[in-house]
Formats: structure tokens, sequence, C-alpha cells
């Protein structure tokens, strides 16, 4: 699947535009278990403190223990800065950003701000961005050359910078040298001083550089503007240790750091008492999860196993790492319920050389073995994949090893890429001798085998009935519905509006690669 078909895929128009706010305060009495009265001035300064990025910082792993924080609010001189303004936030990349967007949209809404989707009518406008590939950077910095022209008609528009391209030096040092319309740079560890650095960016007369090299802590109660009441993302925790040699995650997200396990559920059950249908758990590894508890043996596979416990009809989670997916987790999943059976288990490579080289730590053998422990245990999983094409030198017969290993375990879809070097990391330091036209015929043969593999799994749906969970509308045709099936397959289908939102039965129609076609059953099955 290419980015492309990525995009065809994401074709569900959210109808509901109602923004939930989520400050919950009921942990306030926690604020005792925090550190020193100096920890909390550092992560709650009033006073802004110019800070540049600094990979060499950001490698670094410390082993002081992560502090969480109970108090966040909006300063009282913030509180209504806002009013009778707007802002835009245009997200780039993963899902761990669409989350920090509605984190950010929630603080504006509470500083009096108004949400808007035209550039022109904001008054704030933020490009939350992605340093993953580089593709990706070169679309933020088209965006800022695009928005020039909007800042010299409006100097008092604030323009900012953040996300993980904001934690590389070499982008900071860009839109220093070149892009003086910038207002704001702010990284992804202290998004929860934005009420300040947005007063700084209001009032001040330079530019404000604020990115934190040593990852933050854990922030609870930080406000977020969700878009409408039917699927919600549910961060359990920050950060990467895996270093992997072609990934800058770990350097721009920090160290993995987990939310404490009565957080989570807390905001899983203030979502059902909302009405949400499904969560998703979300974390850069997301697997690792609780292994950086002192206090507690408690991993994903326990909290999956609470949420279980919980009614929300659909519980999902991402990203995985291979290396961290565990029996108990299994165990955990296997159990059904609301607990999905799509797993999206990035291999990467198909070849143990390869493997061994991205710093995967996992062999193409052993791969497999926990592939054929999922399948034992749930024999009808949906199982989806990321994979990299074109690693420096990779021989033809390493990637005919990917392309054996993507038929043995049958992925019903892929993210596939070509290698993109990222500065900064080990591998973008590795001579290359695989031509860029090699690279992008391997692509193209590798996305013709996951197209056909996944046409081969949507035709086993014909005529089947589904229980689809109705997000809105297509964007290609305002009469017809658009969901997805538990096991993440996107449904069209004609049906009532007021089947938005609700968990309905789909007989399916027609097949297609990346979607089906369906017509809505009688006996509709609402979840509320």
């Amino acid at each position: 699947m290419n980015e492309q078909q990525l995009r065809e895929q994401a074709q569900i128009k959210q109808i509901d535009p109602s923004q939930d706010q989520t400050s919950d305060k009921n942990n306030i009495e926690r604020i005792k278990q925090l550190s020193s009265d100096e920890l909390i001035s550092k992560y709650f300064q009033a006073e802004y403190q110019p800070q540049s990025p600094d990979i060499k910082k950001a490698r670094k792993r410390r082993k002081e223990d992560v502090q969480f924080h109970y108090d966040f609010s909006i300063p009282e001189d913030m509180q209504h800065i806002g009013e009778g303004k707007k802002f835009l936030i245009r997200t780039y990349g993963c899902q761990m950003n669409e989350h920090d967007t509605e984190v950010m949209a929630g603080i504006l809404t509470e500083m009096g701000y108004e949400s808007t989707s035209e550039t022109a009518e904001a008054d704030i406008i933020l490009l939350n961005t992605c340093a993953i590939r580089e593709n990706a950077e070169n679309k933020v910095f088209g965006e800022i050359g695009h928005l020039k022209p909007l800042k010299l008609e409006n100097p008092d528009l604030i323009i900012g910078v953040c996300g993980c391209m904001s934690q590389e030096e070499s982008v900071v040092n860009r839109i220093l040298k070149k892009h003086q319309h910038i207002d704001l740079i702010f990284g992804t560890h202290n998004i929860h001083r934005l009420p300040q650095l947005v007063k700084e960016a209001l009032f001040g007369k330079e530019m404000i550089v604020e990115v934190w090299s040593k990852e933050g802590d854990v922030i609870e109660n930080l406000p977020r503007a969700r878009k409408g009441k039917i699927k919600a993302w549910v961060n359990i925790m920050y950060g990467c240790d895996k270093f992997c040699t072609y990934c800058i995650v770990p350097m721009t997200r920090g160290k993995e750091r987990s939310r404490r396990p009565e957080d989570i559920i807390q905001e899983v059950r203030h979502l059902v008492a909302q009405g949400y249908q499904e969560v998703t758990l979300l974390g850069q590894n997301v697997n690792a999860y609780g292994k950086d508890f002192a206090d507690l043996e408690y991993g994903l596979g326990d909290l999956m196993d609470d949420i279980h416990k919980i009614d929300i009809p659909r519980v999902r989670f991402t990203t995985s790492h291979p290396r961290d997916f565990d029996d108990r987790l299994i165990e955990v999943l296997a159990k059904g319920g609301n607990l999905l059976d799509h797993i999206h288990l990035p291999v990467q490579s198909g070849s143990s050389e390869i493997l061994k080289k991205m710093n995967r730590k996992y062999t193409r053998e052993e791969y497999l073995e926990l592939v054929r422990k999922i399948r034992t245990a749930m024999p009808n999983a949906t199982l989806t994949t990321d994979i990299i094409v074109g690693f420096p030198n990779e021989t033809e017969e390493q990637f005919e090893e990917t392309m054996t290993l993507v038929e043995e375990v049958g992925f019903e879809a892929a993210y596939t890429f070509i290698y993109s070097p990222r500065d900064g990391t080990p591998a973008a330091r590795k001579q290359d001798d695989v031509p860029e036209e090699v690279k992008k015929q391997r692509l193209y043969r590798l996305n013709d085998l996951v197209n056909k593999q996944s046409a081969a799994s949507m035709s086993t749906y014909q005529n089947k009935t589904v229980k689809v969970l109705v997000e809105g509308e297509s964007k290609k045709d305002p009469d017809v519905l658009a969901g997805y099936t538990e096991r993440n397959k996107l449904v069209n289908f004609q049906g009532p509006k007021s089947a938005i939102g609700k968990i309905v039965d789909v007989t399916i129609t027609e097949a297609k690669t990346w979607s089906l076609n369906g017509v809505m059953a009688e006996n509709t099955v609402e979840v509320n």
C-alpha cells in the first residue's frame, strides 16, 4: 500500500464537528506525589527560556525517574486571550501526531480560540510535523513557503512549527536562516507550555524557539478537542528505546515513559460515558508499555485485560514492535470480545541480515514464530505490517526474502516505503550502492504482491454480513456512508444518516482491493 492508496482509503467525512473537551480534575490530590517545587517550576515555568534542539542530548537515556504531573491549568492571564480569534492546526504523520493535535486544539480552545479550516480566517496556524521520511519534511517546508504571503498580509498572524521535525537541529537551523516569518518553534516534550509560548509570540519581538532535547515527564489532565464522539485515541505511553538504525523517533520522542494504568482506565471510562464506540491505545512502541515501571509488574496484556472488562464495543492498539509482543498479550487478545483481532505488526524486512543492520533485534525465523503463536491463539486474526524497500546495500536475494515472507504470513495490507535517510541516524551514514530505479522497481513489485493479497482477502467477504462502525459520509459521495469492520476493512454503503456513530450490519455486495461496498441490513445493531 503506497501513499496514494492510503489517501484513497481515507475517504470518510466526519460530520459531527462537536469538540469533546476533557480535563479531568479527579486526581488533584495526587499532586502530593510530585517531586520538589523546583522540578514543578521547571515544567510549568512562567518565563520563556530559548532552547534549540541537540541531537546528542536527545540520544542519551537518563536514569532519572519519570515524574507525573496532575495540575495543568491555563494561566489566568491567558484564559480569554483568544476570544474572537481562530486557530488552525495542520497535522502530518502518525496517529501520535493526531493525538497531539487534539491536545493542542483543546488547550487553544480553553484559551478562547475557535477552530477553523480556512487559513485566511486563522489568527494562529500551527504545523504539527513528522520527521519519519524526507517526503513529509518536504511537504512541511512547502507549506511554510506558502504561508509567507499570508504573514505579509497579516503581520499579527502567529505561525508555529511543532512536532517531530522541530526536534531536529537541521530543521530549526533552516527555519532560523531562511524562514523568518515563522514566529514559534516548539517540540514534542513541551506541548503543555503552549499557553506560555503563545503569550511570548503575541507580545515578544523575536522568533520563539523552545525545544527540549531531554524528554518531558508525563503531564495528565491536558484538555483535548476530539473530532466527533465515535472513535478516540488514548495515549498510553511516550517515546521509544529501540534505536532502529533508520529511525529518528527515539531522538524526537525521547525515552519510553508509560502512563499509570489507573489514569488510562479512567480516561477510557470517561470516553464510554460520553458514548464513544472505539478506542485505540497509542504508543510509538505500544507493547513496551509498563516495562519502565519500577513499582509494579504490569504490561500491555494486563492493561488490555482490564480494558476488556469495560463496556466499550471496540479496543485497538498501535504500533507494535515484534520484540515486545509477548505471550501474555496474545493470551489476553485471544479472549476476543471488545479486543479486536486486527494486529498491525511491522516487520520492515524479510531478511535476517537486513533486520540485523536495522537493529530490529529479531530474525526472520523469530518473526514467523511470533506469527505462528498469534495464528494458533487467534486463527482468524488479520495481520498488517510496515515494510522498507531499498535499505542501504539491500541485495536482490534479500529483497526476495521480504517477498516470500509477505506471502508466507499472508499480510492483508502493508504500508510500504522506499528507505529515506534521516540525519542523525546510523543508517544515514552508510554508503548505498542500490540505484534509485532498482528501489522503485522493488517497491512496485512489492505493492503488486500486497495488492493481490489484499484483493484476495477482500473477496472472502463477498455476500457476507459484517458489523460496521459508521463514522460518517463518504468524501466522494455524501449519499454514501462509510465505516470500518472489526478487522479494519473500509466499507461503503447507503443508509440513513441516523446510523452514523452506531454499529450496524452491512451485507457485502462488492469486494474491491482496498474497500468493500454493501447494503445495510435491516437488523441494525446499535451500541450506546
